[in-house]
């Protein structure tokens, strides 16, 4: 990795061309690797959990020992829908920038500091305050339990509900399926292929129905959704305009006839 995201929310596209086809969003503070420069605009990139496609070299900053040094350093995840990083530790001071959820960001110490607020160091070096209860210790690798991991990544995912959808979107300002999911994984420490399928090296596995618990996926042609238990799943859907929760169960009243009558799969870590 090579370079970081400095803006808030860095496009991917398929093509180096701002029309075409969003494919992702790289939030601020994530490492990836530029493959290929393309010309003085657009960069070819490699995201850090192994998605490629093409962004604005001005969303990056490149190539550097401070870059190095962030991947190893930037230890703490903006968990807040957004976050405002400000000059100094009060409400009333000026807004350096926006995080949204899932920013790397990097905490440095200062003494005597109120425990509301955290001091941290932007990609650039500058630094500002963020509420405390905004950003947590990011989980690099999953290391919990299977029963705390499910529940945490059914949370995590639930953070979303209501969000709008959005094609490519991965942010609480819109979000797609595999978004969503890979969102709320990544966020524990599991990193999934970011499209709807299962995808070979990656830890998710094809299951059987009867194994279908909390956590896992459920995949449809070209849509992906997440268990929660008792037969319902929550998921980004352009059907039903934000992240919203739907059932399998024929007689629910959030029963999708159009998704139940088209599984193709399901996928689990465990």
């Amino acid at each position: 990795m090579n370079a970081v995201v400095k803006t808030k929310i860095a496009s991917l596209h398929a093509e180096p061309d701002t029309h075409s086809e969003l494919i992702d969003e790289v939030l601020y503070g994530m490492p990836v690797e530029v493959q290929e420069e393309i010309d003085e605009t657009w960069v070819k990139i490699l995201t850090f959990y192994r998605y490629e496609g093409y962004t604005l070299k001005s969303n990056l900053h490149i190539g550097s020992e401070p870059t190095v040094n962030w991947v190893y350093e930037a230890n703490d995840v903006v968990i807040q829908s957004f976050a405002d990083v400000l000059a100094a530790p009060k409400i009333q001071s000026e807004n350096i920038m926006t995080l949204m959820r899932g920013a790397f960001i990097k905490v440095v110490l200062e003494a005597g500091l109120d425990t509301a607020w955290a001091k941290v160091q932007l990609v650039t070096g500058e630094e500002g305050y963020v509420r405390s209860a905004w950003i947590q210790d990011r989980v690099k690798v999953y290391t919990a339990n299977e029963a705390l991991f499910r529940k945490q990544v059914v949370e995590t995912a639930f953070r979303y509900m209501g969000t709008p959808y959005r094609w490519g979107g991965k942010t609480p300002l819109g979000i797609d399926c595999s978004g969503l999911v890979s969102m709320a994984y990544m966020l524990n420490g599991v990193y999934i292929f970011r499209d709807a399928k299962i995808v070979e090296g990656f830890p998710l596995r094809k299951i059987e129905r009867e194994n279908l618990k909390p956590g896992d996926l459920i995949f449809f042609p070209g849509h992906v959704a997440m268990y929660i238990g008792n037969n319902e799943y929550i998921h980004s859907s352009l059907g039903g305009n934000e992240v919203n929760v739907n059932s399998l169960s024929l007689q629910h009243e959030n029963y999708r006839e159009d998704l139940a009558t088209t599984i193709t799969e399901y996928g689990s870590i465990f």
